[in-house]
């Protein structure tokens, strides 16, 4: 046979052989980045479905669970481009737009439940960092455009005066607390961060709310002031009982 021509043969099978490993290579890549972006869209419906199970625990609005619904129907349509002959993502797309529809046409309005006063610091912070949670999920849904801004900028100044409820009551929970085991100087501090950190709000929650702090604030300065007047006053009186035994107290019979 000739040289020239197994020569040839052999070089066409290494091009075909390299030329295999090479797009071998690439679908492997390819399945592992379209795996990857499978998963980061995955977490995006878990983390974002998490928050929905929160509605029976913290108040809701409607456009807040269209928002969370909508960012699930974004994740799951990306996941089924990906995967486009999955039955599966095909079903669950159906039912996500079935759900918003749902709640665009039949929500009655208001919030999912109604606020809950935290029972300790422990669940003040659990619910702080779920309403933390929630509004910077409704502003990465507002920066990429699935917000509209008027409904985005209404749901995220309904979430602040929760996250101020949230500090405030376990502020009023905690200075009746302390007032009851008898430490009013701890109660008095509580109520005045709790002024400090509503000085600058102006909503009705905040209003009615400073109106409380101030009249608890105020009641227990005045006891405190009173309770310090009378002791400087039995201290006086004590003093002045010393002064007169001294002076005419009874001599000493010798």
């Amino acid at each position: 046979m000739n040289i020239g021509l197994i020569i040839a043969l052999v070089a066409i099978l290494l091009v075909l052989v390299l030329g295999y490993n090479i797009m071998l290579q690439y679908k492997v890549k390819a399945e592992t980045a379209r795996k990857q972006e499978s998963s980061r869209y995955l977490q995006i419906i878990d983390a974002t479905e998490e928050l929905i199970g929160h509605a029976h625990h913290m108040p809701y609005s409607k456009e807040l669970l269209v928002c969370l619904n909508t960012r699930i129907l974004d994740a799951v349509l990306s996941m089924h481009e990906l995967d486009p002959k999955n039955k599966q993502l095909e079903q669950r797309v159906a039912h996500v737009k079935d759900q918003i529809k749902q709640l665009e046409e039949n929500y009655k309005g208001g919030e999912s439940t109604s606020f809950k006063v935290p029972s300790s610091d422990k669940q003040a912070i659990v619910m702080l960092k779920l309403v933390k949670r929630l509004r910077d999920t409704i502003r990465s849904e507002h920066n990429k455009g699935r917000f509209e801004t008027q409904a985005y900028v209404t749901e995220n100044a309904r979430l602040e005066t929760i996250q101020v409820r949230i500090n405030i009551e376990n502020v009023i929970k905690r200075s009746n607390d302390a007032i009851v085991r008898g430490q009013p100087g701890t109660a008095i501090q509580l109520l005045k961060k709790g002024l400090d950190a509503l000085s600058t709000k102006n909503d009705a929650y905040s209003n009615q709310a400073r109106e409380k702090l101030q009249t608890m604030y105020d009641e227990l300065e005045s006891k405190r002031q009173s309770k310090n007047a009378e002791e400087l006053h039995q201290i006086e009186e004590s003093q002045r009982q010393n002064d007169m035994d001294a002076l005419f107290g009874e001599k000493k019979k010798w």
